[in-house]
């Protein structure tokens, strides 16, 4: 499996999880608001370059 696959399927985990432990729009908050907070944090050399790879990636 790749990095990919498995920061995925952790995410499905951790999403199901606080689903079953909270109510449904924390859970879903939360899955949204820490790539969103990650991304905010980057600084803009590092938001192109992202974007770069991964124009480059769909692009194959």
């Amino acid at each position: 499996m790749t990095n990919r696959g498995k920061v995925a399927a952790g995410g499905v985990a951790v999403g199901l999880l606080l689903w079953w432990l909270t109510s449904f729009w924390i859970a879903v908050l939360v899955i949204v608001g820490v790539p969103v907070a990650a991304y905010l944090t980057l600084d803009p050399g590092q938001r192109r370059r992202l974007k770069r790879v991964t124009r480059k990636e769909l692009g194959r």
